[in-house]
């Protein structure tokens, strides 16, 4: 999504950081509820749950909303926390990712989007934005300045966004006959990479997924969620016909639909009860 989460693979799972945690969080119980902000008490409960400290959590609300993704309000002594815009897009394009867009791509009509782009050598911030975002959105990189992601990608609007609009070019277009698109598949996006997180991913949650709620379904659903994200974020969901057989999106897909169904509701139940919120004005 906006931020690349930076991750260490453990025997227990990715680690998350904390603002990858806190935005599944607010799309977890907040996207869905209208104007609403959230009291910082709560949401120290919440991430504790998935072992995030409360000084880490008042640090991540304090950048986040430097960043623009959080907005404070005082009630009293307390203070609350909203979504401000720029997150709320972020979050409906990972739940349009999660849920509409799902991970295998059945139904791809031979298009590529391809984004060619040429940065100062000193704009190294802006080259990492624009390429954590194209890898979010499905590209992968062809050659060094050239990107690629199968159908057709509205990258103009991931250009504008970040200010580049100048320095990139935008194609739509189909491969001839003499090319080898599984082996430009192949060269172009590590697929056994991909295919190792959805095996784990779906291990994990296959063991979990008998008592996945337990006594704590709000933590389960966050960090149910935020695994998710992770797995799914370096998937282009490139062609499935020119994926190799037994691909595991769809078995880990499969399995995450059935703890999310399993879970959310007994979570969105806690959260009413535990979350102190007020409305935004």
């Amino acid at each position: 999504m906006l931020d690349t989460p930076d991750t260490l693979d453990t025997s227990d799972g990715p680690q998350q950081r904390p603002q990858s945690l806190m935005l599944a969080f607010f799309g977890n119980h907040v996207l869905e509820e209208g104007e609403l902000c959230v009291y910082s008490g709560s949401i120290i409960d919440v991430l504790g749950r998935v072992g995030v400290g409360e000084q880490a959590v008042r640090s991540t609300l304090t950048r986040m909303v430097n960043r623009g993704l959080l907005r404070r309000q005082r009630e009293g002594r307390r203070m609350y926390f909203g979504l401000t815009p720029q997150a709320t897009r972020v979050l409906q394009d990972g739940r349009t990712r999660i849920w509409k867009q799902g991970a295998v791509n059945d139904d791809w009509d031979g298009a590529w989007t391809l984004l060619g782009f040429s940065l100062p050598d000193s704009w190294k911030r802006q080259r990492h934005d624009l390429r954590s975002r194209l890898t979010w959105s499905g590209f992968g990189a062809l050659y060094s300045g050239l990107w690629i992601a199968p159908g057709n990608v509205d990258a103009a609007g991931i250009v504008s966004e970040l200010g580049l609009t100048a320095h990139v070019k935008i194609f739509h277009a189909r491969a001839d006959e003499a090319t080898d698109i599984e082996l430009m598949i192949r060269d172009t996006w590590d697929l056994e990479s991909i295919a190792a997180r959805y095996v784990t991913f779906d291990k994990r949650w296959t063991a979990h997924q008998g008592a996945a709620a337990g006594d704590d379904p709000i933590g389960t659903l966050l960090r149910l969620v935020s695994e998710w994200l992770w797995t799914i974020r370096t998937d282009p969901r490139l062609p499935a016909r020119h994926l190799p057989p037994a691909w595991p999106a769809r078995p880990a897909q499969e399995t995450f639909r059935r703890v999310a169904a399993h879970t959310a509701a007994p979570a969105q139940r806690m959260a009413r009860e535990l979350l102190e919120t007020a409305p935004s004005r």
